[in-house]
């Protein structure tokens, strides 16, 4: 929902960084790999209960994967580009959870479950529209170029790393926070299974 204002925050302060990152002869594909790799970190520094430096390297990982686009859009947008983005994207928003989960299992383990499973399912939707969508020759921008047709929602990348966010600032709070934002996810998985019975019928 707040994914387009915040790439237009976001945007002035990637594009530089994206133009050094390409002039050095760093590619999106690397950048992507290592904004993975750093979000991995964060779920472990999670797991062992660093949630503060849990927190600092969630936001770098996610410079990184608004970086790698702008990277890409100067050297050149390919087709395996957009699909690794997309994998490891999902790699990271598994693992955040699986952090929490880990550092406290009695009482994120029910709760870290239900927003993992709130994210396959609305992952499901969102690529499964993609699919049907490519397949229908619909376009859009609404969320700039993109590597397939992004269809927007209640819940987003910017309300997930908000969450987390919170989360790392307020562990005990973890239950509630993967709770509510479960709830949201799933309800925006249902708005675009809605959405693709009135579009693909």
């Amino acid at each position: 929902m707040l994914d387009g204002w915040a790439r237009r925050q976001i945007d002035p302060l990637v594009a530089p960084v994206a133009v050094c990152a390409a002039g050095a002869g760093l590619s999106a594909n690397a950048v992507t790999l290592a904004s993975c790799a750093v979000g991995l970190v964060a779920a472990a520094a999670i797991a062992e209960g660093w949630f503060l430096a849990g927190l600092v390297l969630i936001l770098a990982s996610r410079f990184g994967d608004a970086l790698d686009g702008a990277v890409a859009g100067i050297g050149g947008r390919t087709d395996f580009g957009g699909y690794l983005d997309i994998v490891l994207d999902f790699v990271f928003y598994g693992a955040v959870p699986m952090g929490f989960v880990l550092a406290d299992p009695a009482a994120n383990a029910l709760p870290g479950a239900a927003l993992i499973l709130s994210f396959y399912i609305n992952g499901s939707s969102f690529l499964a529209y993609a699919a049907m969508a490519e397949r229908q020759k619909l376009t859009t921008g609404v969320r700039g170029a993109k590597s397939l047709y992004f269809t927007s929602g209640l819940v987003e990348a910017t309300e997930t790393i908000a969450a987390f966010a919170l989360a790392c600032l307020l562990p005990a709070w973890f239950p509630v926070i993967a709770l509510v934002l479960a709830a949201m996810t799933f309800y925006t998985a249902l708005a675009r299974i809605v959405l693709a019975a009135r579009t693909f019928r």
